[in-house]
């Protein structure tokens, strides 16, 4: 059951995405007026039918509509006039877009998988939009080329929050398949360690795979990176290592605006962050340890297993970033504050700048085949914390092309179908899944009703 508490949070501003609320709103519209509830007291299959035919229609001519806007905002942003586009103005938090988003060839796709068009009672969702928009993305990402970079959140993304890369994961496969293709990976994570043995604790089921695949090439080995501490420490696969990773040293892959990261300013911001999280930790009583480390400072539960209210963590978390925001430290260096789960963490960087790396090491560094870094319409953030405020994921957006999940299973099924587009081409993938949507839509109601006749009057 609903709560009005649930309801209620649902609402407030830093747990919503104007974009997707915004296409929410108009698809509420057509379920009104074409998704007639009366539906299920119906006897004929055929009334059933063209009632999910026609809602599916004008569905599809809103996300066209939506589609168009996108293409329009593209054409502002290729002049610099994107704060001019017709969609800015009515959706004022919408970003940059690297690649055209087929909105309407997602929304069949999608629809003959949820059967959102075939329901009377629950309007098209956050999570059906959510998913239209993570299908649109692939589409459009496989249509500009070969994707060359797939960077990937870890808790939550590719494994459960906490846990590890355990080498049953399924995920596994699809990661290999995709460097098989010769797409660089990075783990983009905000667990900032400075050791290799402490990313192979979380990381081995990937690494150990990778040593032992027979369809991987030596070079394609390579083509695995671990960013830890969102843009702090990176390491590379090295098969000859004990933990078969290496770092490399910070000097040898910054990107020139890094280098204005100096130590005094880190420590300052550190220390501020600090304090804001301890006079936090006071008010809400809550019975939390302070972790400082070279580059991050949080909070983690006292007794191992107790959980943090949620209410509280997104306080911290909110409090911590606009007092930063505020301060001079805040305003010279990026940093992250973020709800993990059950800690609050602040970073210096961000995913960012975490992905922006990753573009550069494998594009400048001679790996990407051109010497320069990898464009953002050919990279692919995958992650699970996109909302404005206390998700560190959400930053990759001026970067590249992202996908949310919320869970692992999505990210194998985002790769399944990644995968399908990159095999058969979009076209193939959408006229297979789309085409003759209305017929269908007949037989399998008409299926239905010859499983569970319902009683005539």
């Amino acid at each position: 059951m609903t709560t009005r508490y649930r309801v209620e949070y649902a609402l407030k501003t830093h747990r919503r995405d104007q974009f997707i609320e915004w296409i929410k709103g108009l698809l509420a519209v057509p379920f009104v007026l074409y998704s007639q509830p009366t539906g299920v007291f119906e006897t004929r299959s055929s009334s059933v039918a063209q009632m999910a035919a026609e809602a599916h229609r004008r569905y599809a001519e809103i996300m066209s509509d939506v589609e168009h806007m996108i293409d329009d905002h593209i054409e502002h942003q290729k002049v610099g006039t994107d704060g001019q586009s017709k969609l800015k103005l009515l959706v004022p938090s919408i970003g940059t877009f690297f690649t055209r988003l087929p909105l309407t060839d997602a929304f069949r796709y999608q629809d003959r998988k949820r059967f959102i068009s075939s329901r009377r009672f629950v309007p098209p969702s956050f999570n059906d939009i959510r998913l239209i928009l993570n299908t649109a993305q692939l589409m459009g990402v496989t249509s500009v080329g070969p994707l060359d970079l797939a960077t990937f959140d870890g808790d939550v993304t590719l494994y459960d929050d906490g846990k590890s890369l355990e080498p049953i994961n399924p995920v596994i496969d699809r990661i290999i398949y995709l460097m098989s293709r010769n797409t660089k990976i990075g783990i983009v994570t905000a667990a900032g360690y400075t050791k290799a043995e402490r990313y192979y604790e979380r990381l081995h089921g990937l690494l150990e795979a990778i040593k032992a695949s027979d369809i991987l090439t030596p070079a394609q080995r390579q083509n695995l990176v671990i960013m830890g501490g969102e843009s702090n420490f990176l390491f590379t696969y090295s098969p000859d290592s004990p933990f078969l990773l290496s770092h490399l040293s910070r000097r040898s892959w910054i990107l020139p605006s890094m280098s204005s990261w100096t130590q005094p300013t880190i420590t300052a911001l550190l220390d501020l962050a600090e304090s804001s999280l301890r006079e936090c930790v006071t008010n809400l009583s809550l019975p939390a340890t302070i972790l400082r480390k070279e580059r991050a400072v949080g909070i983690i539960p006292s007794v191992p297993g107790s959980k943090f209210p949620r209410e509280s963590l997104e306080e911290t978390v909110l409090v911590v970033q606009k007092k930063l925001e505020m301060s001079e430290v805040g305003k010279k260096l990026p940093f992250c504050a973020f709800n993990g789960g059950n800690d609050v963490f602040v970073d210096i960087g961000d995913k960012s700048w975490g992905v922006l790396v990753c573009q550069n090491y494998f594009g400048a560094a001679g790996l990407n085949g051109d010497g320069e870094s990898i464009r953002g319409e050919r990279t692919l953030h995958v992650g699970d914390q996109f909302l404005s405020a206390g998700s560190n994921d959400f930053k990759a957006r001026v970067v590249g092309t992202t996908a949310w999940i919320a869970n692992p299973a999505e990210t194998v099924e985002l790769l399944d179908e990644l995968k399908g587009m990159m095999e058969k081409g979009k076209e193939g993938a959408v006229k297979e899944e789309g085409d003759g949507l209305e017929t269908d839509l007949l037989a399998r109601v008409d299926r239905l009703f010859e499983k569970h006749p319902m009683p005539r009057a």
